[in-house]
């Protein structure tokens, strides 16, 4: 009931922050996730590595993910609840030793400021489920300049074949 009182007695710019604010806490408590599970139940669905990096925002060591060097057509999807997130398509390697891609797949990502360790970066989480998939940087390749910097952990791939259900 506080936070409805502050936002209704803030200014515009106040009400703008706090919005934002809002938000951070509905994508950090899952308030909008199709996909929610409790912490334990994530623990039991996820094998140790994948759960610190989707759910505890950890990060893994650069060139240990086997999906840098995936080459095929397909779909890089969510992990932790098989999302749809990524078109091969919008797959480059950046040298930075992490799967990077230069967009999304529509509505298939949220994102949030980060300011972990001394930084401000912006975090990309699943819109499916909230899970942390890596951050998103402005020295990608056109068209977007973007470059999605995503763990390979937080990611499964489909082949084109059995991505269109063939």
């Amino acid at each position: 009931m506080q936070r409805r009182q502050f936002l209704l007695g803030t200014t515009a710019a106040g009400l703008a922050g706090a919005l934002g604010a809002l938000t951070a806490w509905r994508v950090a408590h899952g308030a909008h996730y199709v996909v929610v599970h409790s912490d334990a139940q994530w623990q039991r669905l996820l094998a140790p590595a994948r759960y610190e990096v989707l759910r505890e925002g950890s990060t893994e060591m650069p060139f240990s993910s086997p999906l840098l060097h995936e080459e095929r057509k397909g779909i890089f999807a969510c992990a932790g609840c098989e999302l749809a997130l990524f078109s091969s398509a919008t797959k480059f390697d950046s040298g930075t030793g992490w799967p990077s891609f230069w967009a999304p797949l529509p509505h298939a990502v949220d994102t949030r400021l980060d300011r972990s360790f001394g930084l401000v970066r912006t975090e990309v989480l699943c819109a499916g489920c909230g899970s942390h998939l890596g951050h998103v940087f402005h020295d990608g390749p056109p068209p977007t300049g973007l470059r999605y910097c995503m763990n390979g952990l937080a990611l499964t791939f489909r082949p084109a074949s059995s991505a269109l259900g063939s």
